[in-house]
């Protein structure tokens, strides 16, 4: 049976050129593990102050300004208009309405009310569009409604309209399979290939509509709050939860190098292959027969 080495001290199984290369992995691995962790903390305060610039931009507004000056079609919907008011005209196209799944307002789970409004004037007398195809199209939330078989709260108003509304910012392309006339994704990507474009990088949240729609008291959809910067109040928590995550991570690979390092302080001696009597380490090779008694 091989003897157990003596323990060695940390340092003299530290010291080692495996175990120096191992660390330096893992100390890069842990450097990364924090760098990512600041990231999140930055992603968390920079949505915050995007916020109050928003807040503070909102507020020096005197009142909704155009479309076409705040947002011309098929620019970069730039993070600080997100809930900022616009006022646009066009007519509408029922036609092309859809349904918007899977949308809570005072928790209930519904649907929002997404049409497309072809604009005629969005503020600049069409210098906004003048090197595009045509006129654009915006995408309007005209409200939420609990059911998509009310046909009454999906009519639109006849003829040119005036809105007010909010600004939000185009979502990332759905995924689900649903029913025409259903989609899960207000995706401007995706709404230009059923509508046609050039489009808005964004879509409006109706605030006011002249001549008004159907109100909610009266069947019609139920307006939607002012769209606010998620996570933009304060120290974002799913941030901040991401960016601990990181540094345990790194922590980990710090404290996986150190029970190496232990592990090898106290661990028995391997035999070599060339040991023909070596067994299984830590065990003996073999396992000898007890001393046979006789009786004469």
């Amino acid at each position: 049976m091989p003897e157990p080495t003596a323990p060695r001290s940390f340092w003299a199984v530290a010291r080692q050129p495996r175990m120096i290369g191992l660390l330096l992995v893992f100390l890069l691995a842990a450097a990364v593990c924090a760098r990512l962790g600041v990231w999140q903390l930055d992603r968390s305060h920079q949505r915050a102050e995007l916020a109050a610039q928003h807040e503070a931009a909102e507020q020096l507004a005197t009142g909704p300004e155009s479309l076409g000056t705040l947002l011309p079609p098929q620019s970069t919907f730039p993070g600080e208009l997100v809930g900022r008011q616009a006022r646009v005209e066009g007519e509408y196209d029922a036609a092309g309405q859809l349904l918007v799944t899977g949308r809570a307002l005072d928790g209930r789970t519904g649907y929002l009310v997404l049409t497309p409004l072809h604009v005629i004037d969005d503020g600049t007398d069409g210098a906004s569009w003048a090197g595009l195809s045509g006129s654009p199209v915006l995408p309007v939330v005209r409200g939420w409604v609990p059911t998509p078989d009310d046909a009454a709260a999906l009519e639109v108003p006849d003829g040119v309209v005036r809105l007010t509304g909010y600004l939000q910012a185009s979502e990332a392309a759905g995924e689900e399979v649903l029913p025409p006339g259903q989609t899960d994704a207000i995706s401007t990507g995706e709404l230009v290939n059923a509508w046609g474009g050039p489009m808005y990088t964004g879509y409006l949240v109706l605030l006011d509509s002249d001549p008004p729609q159907l109100s909610a008291q009266d069947g019609g959809p139920a307006p939607l709050p002012r769209p606010t910067i998620e996570g933009g109040t304060g120290l974002n928590l799913q941030n901040l939860f991401y960016a601990l995550q990181w540094w345990v991570f790194g922590g980990f690979a710090v404290l996986l190098w150190l029970r190496l390092v232990r592990d090898e302080m106290r661990g028995v001696r391997r035999p070599t292959r060339g040991d023909a009597t070596a067994g299984i380490a830590g065990l003996p090779a073999e396992i000898d027969p007890p001393a046979s008694t006789s009786t004469h």
